[in-house]
């Protein structure tokens, strides 16, 4: 029975120089890739902590901003829509950082055939 799997990677072919060759090192992330990942915890987290809590206060600081007054109800439903968006942008990263830090398939595929007799 064949027990190989669509992750597994062909060997590639290396020239017999007589001794060990060092295995190339990963490709490293750039740094526009990384900082990206990053703003997807800081962003959020920064208008969670920046955000009023009253929904007046938030009008004020739109009308400030922008000359755009805002009525106590559309401030409140901005307000309490900037936080689940925030809130659910957050809860995405913990759950994608969670999914990544699991051990995957085909290590659990090889571990399960090597206590297999």
């Amino acid at each position: 029975m064949n027990h190989s799997c669509c992750h597994q990677r062909a060997p590639q072919p290396t020239a017999n120089n007589g001794g060990d060759a060092p295995t190339p090192a990963p490709p490293q992330r750039s740094w526009l890739r990384r900082a990206r990942g990053e703003a997807g915890w800081v962003l959020p987290a920064t208008l969670l902590a920046l955000l009023p809590k009253c929904p007046l206060c938030l009008a004020a600081y739109v009308a400030l901003a922008t000359g755009v007054s805002l009525s106590g109800a559309s401030a409140h439903l901005v307000l309490r829509t900037l936080t689940v968006l925030s809130a659910g942008t957050l809860a995405l990263c913990v759950a994608r950082r969670v999914v990544r830090s699991r051990p995957s398939k085909h290590l659990f595929h090889l571990l399960r055939r090597q206590t297999q007799p």
